[in-house]
Formats: structure tokens, C-alpha cells, sequence
């Protein structure tokens, strides 16, 4: 799927400083939600690092209870330690994984560093097994370099 649509009006929510950053990464995650079919749920997460924990900072889709997620714990959790994406085309396969819903198939997990430091991370759930491509991470690595910007 083409992504070069959707760059402008990421662009735009991000510019709008009338809003606070919370409220620009929720629509954010709502436009990613709505535009991308295979997109079920869409969450920013944000380290507190004197907790080594997650904390959910703005989704779309259905409610989630991991509002908190332990670092190393879950796809989220290792990516917080790992600093690197972490792509899950089938999350059946995967011992360590927390799982959201049994409607989700596959994840994509990517952080998102500020200063060159890992504070979080976009995540994103499918209902659809590995619909995730290469085109997806850069997209999401564009998104997490935008979103940067404003914190």
C-alpha cells in the first residue's frame, strides 16, 4: 500500500499547535486506524525509564488493560530493550507475547527515538496474519521521526 498519501496529513496534524501532543498522536493514530485497512489498533507507548515500564499514551481501536506494559515483557516490552523494530507476522509463533485480543493475527512494533534515545514506540495490531511489509516500517519510522519533533 502506498503510504506517500498519507505523509501530508500526518504533516498537518503534527503542525497544529493549537492541540495539545497527546491529542495530535491520538488523531494520528486515528487517521493510521481508519486509512490502513490491515491497521486494527494503533498505540503510542512512552518509557518511564526510573520504571523501566510502558505507558500508552494515545490509541485508536478497541480499549486495551495494557495501559502498562514492563519492559522486556511482550513485543512492546523487547522492543523498549532492543531498540529495534520488531515485526510479528504470526503472533501465535511467538513465545513472548501478551496478547491484546484473540482477533489479532500479527504485530508491528517500532520505536520511536528522540535524541537519539529510545522513549517509545508506535504499535500497531492486525487481524490479518503478516500483512506486514518492509514499505511498512519506513513508513513507520518516517511517523515516529515526525512525531519526535513535537516532544
Amino acid at each position: 500500500m502506498p503510504f506517500t498519501h498519507l505523509k501530508p496529513k500526518i504533516t498537518t496534524i503534527l503542525s497544529n499547535e493549537r492541540e495539545s501532543a497527546e491529542q495530535r498522536l491520538k488523531e494520528v493514530c486515528e487517521l493510521l486506524q481508519t486509512s490502513v485497512g490491515y491497521y486494527d489498533w494503533v498505540g503510542f507507548y512512552f518509557a518511564n525509564e526510573a520504571e523501566r515500564t510502558l505507558h500508552l499514551k494515545a490509541f485508536a481501536g478497541e480499549p486495551t488493560d495494557h495501559t502498562v506494559i514492563p519492559f522486556g515483557k511482550g513485543i512492546c516490552g523487547q522492543v523498549a530493550v532492543s531498540n529495534k523494530n520488531f515485526v510479528v507476522p504470526d503472533v501465535k509463533a511467538q513465545d513472548n507475547y501478551i496478547a491484546c485480543s484473540i482477533t489479532v493475527k500479527s504485530e508491528i512494533v517500532i520505536p520511536l527515538f528522540k535524541d537519539g534515545k529510545n522513549i517509545g514506540q508506535i504499535d500497531i495490531d492486525s487481524h490479518v496474519e503478516d500483512p506486514f511489509s518492509a514499505e511498512d516500517e519506513r513508513f513507520l519510522e518516517w511517523v515516529n521521526e515526525e512525531v519526535a519533533k513535537i516532544l
